[in-house]
């Protein structure tokens, strides 16, 4: 078995992440590799780390003389469920040839990843003329501040590289093969906790309470790492997005771009069958969604 997913490449591979000096949790350059979804190989596609650590077809020189795009955000930016050279990026270069695109895209970050990235830095982004950043409301504002998160980094223990060499125990650890045990074993672990589970869910904090603490965290973040309003774009999806905030945003003269009417207009599917990611028509649309904004902002010669 292990022979055979090994041979047909059943699962996926895992590039190496690390903190770098300045706090920033990336991927090691310089790594190639593929990633998979699905049970029998649904989605398989290629990813190439660059030299900053990010998966790209291009390496990061922005300079005054060029035009460059930086698009920031979680899994859906960083694009390990397309081919690298296919990105969402290299589709807004096809459309606007003058203007070189650069992905800083991560699994799991945050609003505060993002702007603390940015933050550190800062002399790269100076130089860059749009700056997309990917904001899902309700999962990616629950601080006010950058912290590593440590749990990520604990998948590069020894322990864990050491069971991802067993291809055979990843591809049932993907597929589910554990499920049942471990949703057994979470609740004979919670059994003495019913009464306090109780207690947090009388607790609970009110859904429109909770989004005001979201935006309090945004304006957290902004007072600690800057936001400059010329140059940097929210990215969302305005049906998933409380109107509380797109109020906010709009009260406070911060830019955005919403993908979500164009994804709903699609006749074609625009997620991964085993996965909720964009695929390649998802990607063509929220490719042309960014590509009209930015012709409105650059100049005819």
């Amino acid at each position: 078995m292990e022979g055979l997913i090994r041979f047909f490449h059943l699962t996926k591979d895992y590039p190496v992440r690390f903190i770098d000096e300045y706090g920033v949790e990336r991927w090691v350059p310089n790594q190639d590799g593929f990633s998979v979804t699905g049970i029998r190989r649904q989605n398989f596609s290629k990813f190439h780390i660059n030299d900053f650590g990010f998966n790209s077809y291009r390496e990061f020189k922005p300079s005054l003389e060029k035009t460059e795009i930086a698009l920031l955000g979680n899994s859906f930016i960083e694009g390990f469920h397309q081919d690298y050279y296919n990105s969402l990026g290299k589709k807004i270069e096809t459309n606007l040839p003058e203007v070189e695109v650069y992905e800083f895209g991560y699994a799991g970050y945050d609003m505060a990843d993002l702007l603390h990235l940015i933050y550190k830095y800062q002399s790269t982004f100076d130089l860059v003329d749009y700056v997309f950043l990917g904001l899902k409301f309700e999962q990616e504002l629950t601080r006010g501040e950058y912290g590593v998160i440590q749990g990520r980094m604990k998948l590069e223990s020894p322990l864990y590289k050491n069971l991802r060499k067993i291809k055979l125990l990843v591809y049932l650890q993907k597929n589910g093969a554990f499920d049942t045990a471990r949703r057994f074993t979470n609740k004979i672990l919670t059994l003495g906790n019913r009464d306090n589970a109780k207690i947090k869910s009388e607790d609970y904090i009110a859904t429109e309470k909770k989004f005001l603490q979201h935006i309090k965290n945004f304006e957290s973040l902004i007072a600690i790492y800057g936001f400059d309003k010329k140059r940097y774009v929210l990215l969302i999806d305005k049906g998933k997005t409380p109107k509380m905030f797109i109020n906010y945003l709009e009260n406070k003269n911060f830019q955005y771009v919403d993908f979500s009417k164009a994804l709903s207009q699609s006749k074609k599917p625009t997620t991964l069958i085993y996965d909720r990611h964009w695929n390649n028509q998802g990607r063509n649309i929220v490719a042309s969604v960014i590509v009209n904004y930015v012709k409105t902002k650059i100049k005819p010669d």
